[in-house]
Formats: C-alpha cells, structure tokens, sequence
C-alpha cells in the first residue's frame, strides 16, 4: 500500500533554557494535547506513537504519554542524536503510508543540561570515536569542545576553499534573530546585529564567535500524522501533506573525503534532498520555504549548498544577497532556526514540522512566506543520520 500522508495537527511549546522549563514529562504532554487539539482528535484516535529523546532512560516516552493517556497503544523510543524528532516522524510516517495504522503520533522532548554536548557513558566506546579522530587529523585544536570543532571545522573548511568570510557568518546569524522576532515560542527573540555577531565573545579565533553557536535549549513538540482517507473520514484539516521524505546514514565519504564539511554530513544531507526531489518530481527552484538544521552558521551556510539552494561555493553570495530570506530566493528558517528559537535535541524535527506546517497553511502570521506551497525540511544527527521531508499545500 501507498497511502497519501496528511499531517492533520501539529504542536510545541515554547522553548526554554535549562532550569527554567517544566519535567519532561508535562512538556511532552502538553505538546501532545496542543497536536491532538490542533487535528481535533483525541488521544484515543491515536494508533501508535513514536517518541523521540536524546538524553533520559529507556521507556521515558511511555513516561511522557502516560500523562496523556493509557490506552495500551505501542509506544516506539526513538534516540538518533539531533535527527531524532524527525526520525520519530519518519517512522510514523512510514506506518501510515504502509497502511500498518492510520492516525499517529510524532513527539519529541528534551531536557537537557547547561554548557557544552558531551559524553554521558564513560565505560565504552563513544559512537563518535571515529568522527573524533578524522576532527583531531583534520583540524586539531583540542582546546575548542568537539561540537565547535567539528561544524567550525567543516565552515573553516569552506572558507579556506572558498574564500568566506567570517562575516558571512555573522550575516546568517543575524537573519535568525530577525526572523526570530516575530515567534513568540523562540528562545531568543531579540535581534541582534552582525556587528554584534562578530563582537561576541570569540570562542575560536577567527572562525567562530559564540553567537554563531545554538544555546542548549530544553522543550517539546509533536505532530499527529494520517491517512487522507482517514482524515476525510473524520473531517480533519487535510490541507498539508507529506510529499516526500527520505531518511541517510553516512556513506564512504564521511571519512573517506578528509574533508570536514564530509564528517558533519554534507554528502549525507545531499543525498537526502536527492531523493526527496527525485520522488516529488521537483527541484530545489521550486521550494518556497526551508526549515534547516543551522545548529552553528557554518552547518546553516553549507546546508544551501548540500539541499541544492544554491551551487557549490555559491553560499556566500546567496547569503550577501538576500536570497536566504524574505524577498530572496528562498525565505530560510522563519522560524529563527536553532540558533534562535532553540534547539532541544528530541524535539528540533517536530519543532521544524511544526513551523512547516504553519507556513502552508498560511496561518504564520508575522512570519509568513507569502504564497508558501512546498516546504523542505532538513534535520541532521551526527554518528549519523540526516532526515529530508517536503511537505505540500494541498
């Protein structure tokens, strides 16, 4: 069977620093509830759900959805680092295309810690054992965290091909606190300059300041997926489905290339989108809105070339003109992206459908892409596994 996909109800709740957010248990709830209410169903209507968290025990799904109802329905835990929420709606997705169920649940949460990502067990070997050693070859400065130096790593790579400017950088980071300013369930809502982006404190000399960087952010979001004949059934708001979607883990050139844009994910990312527009039988031109995975500036800039906004080595100057925005080519995340509204590892894919959805329904308010008809979403996990969805206004 090859069911059409609609996503009929979205949800999220406004995300939070650590320490200032509810347990995981009441945000995952709550994001649940608004996502039933937003389709007009109840929880009961729900066939089988797929949780995702990066950082809490087994079963903590269960945990979380136990507060919204018991109803003995299967409950997946799906951790795939930062691609995890939209991971969690990968599989949902493909339940309801298979015919296997017809309404499901996608939530994600998460609840993380203060300062920078790191290890949690230190008796075996790390899943990024081999993404640290080619970082260690290829850029060393072991002073910097991992997670600057693997994304700073692969920015610095473009600017030594290229010629980019660290300003470039300041420029896209700008952009998301515009948009960000129009969101009310950002983090950061305040707009800031690129001058302010380069005088931030610098936390890799000419490569990275920490503006540049998305902060550690606790919070949920969830979507309820179904089939269109269920959705007809029912009554339900059919107007935005999935058009096509494709999930990437990492192939030869990750390590293969020596190439630090390779180790974060770029032939992954483009591999994604690749099969994306070739089972939607559209290019990259026809996209009117991008949610992407602009977890630091650097991933953000590189992320156009790897989706195809623009060529290769073109991303500087998609940036320098206004083509990542309102009135550009392509408007880039409205949302203000993870460098702005947060970026809580289970929740960011959800929190990107959310904002997807929102678009081509045309109820964005502020933020909204005028004529917004296919939305590209891209998610990305380092270890790896990289998520592309195109979503369609019906």
């Amino acid at each position: 069977m090859n069911q059409t996909v609609i996503v009929a109800g979205v949800g999220m709740i406004a995300f939070a620093k650590p320490g200032a957010h509810e347990p995981y248990p009441v945000m995952a709830a709550t994001a649940t509830r608004l996502a039933l209410e937003d389709a007009g169903l109840g929880y009961a209507d729900v066939q089988q759900a797929y949780v995702g968290f990066v950082y809490g025990d087994s079963t903590a799904g269960q945990r979380a959805l136990y507060e919204v109802g018991m109803t003995g329905i299967p409950i997946i835990n799906v951790n795939n680092n930062c691609s995890t929420g939209s991971t969690a709606l990968y599989l949902a997705r493909q339940a309801v295309q298979s015919g296997a169920a017809e309404c499901v649940l996608a939530l994600g949460f998460e609840h993380m810690s203060p300062g920078a990502l790191g290890a949690v067990f230190q008796d075996r070997p790390s899943p990024f054992d081999r993404f640290d050693e080619a970082t260690d070859e290829l850029v060393g400065n072991g002073q910097v965290p991992l997670a600057l130096r693997y994304f700073g790593g692969a920015g610095l790579a473009h600017m030594k091909e290229f010629g980019t400017s660290l300003n470039t950088f300041a420029k896209i980071r700008a952009k998301a606190s515009r948009h960000a300013a129009h969101n009310p369930l950002a983090l950061f809502r305040k707009e800031v300059t690129e001058a302010d982006v380069m005088n931030a404190p610098m936390m890799w000399e000419g490569v990275m300041t920490r503006l540049m960087a998305c902060p550690p952010t606790c919070g949920a979001a969830a979507a309820i997926v179904c089939s269109e004949a269920y959705a007809a059934r029912k009554g339900l708001n059919a107007s935005v489905r999935i058009r096509a979607q494709a999930m990437t883990t990492d192939g030869p050139a990750t390590f293969g290339e020596r190439d630090m844009r390779e180790v974060v994910g770029f032939s992954m990312a483009r591999e994604a989108a690749r099969q994306v527009y070739e089972a939607a039988g559209v290019g990259p031109q026809d996209v009117d809105v991008v949610e992407l995975h602009d977890c630091f500036a650097h991933n953000e800039l590189i992320s156009y070339e790897a989706l195809g906004l623009c060529e290769r080595g073109g991303a500087e100057g998609f940036v320098v003109d206004g083509d990542n925005t309102y009135g550009g080519r392509v408007v880039t995340n409205p949302s203000g992206g993870l460098l702005s509204k947060g970026h809580p590892l289970g929740a960011t894919g959800l929190a990107q459908c959310t904002e997807l959805v929102q678009q081509l329904r045309g109820a964005a308010g502020q933020r909204q892409v005028p004529g917004a008809r296919l939305g590209l979403q891209h998610n990305l996990g380092l270890g790896g596994a990289c998520v592309v969805t195109l979503y369609e206004r019906a």
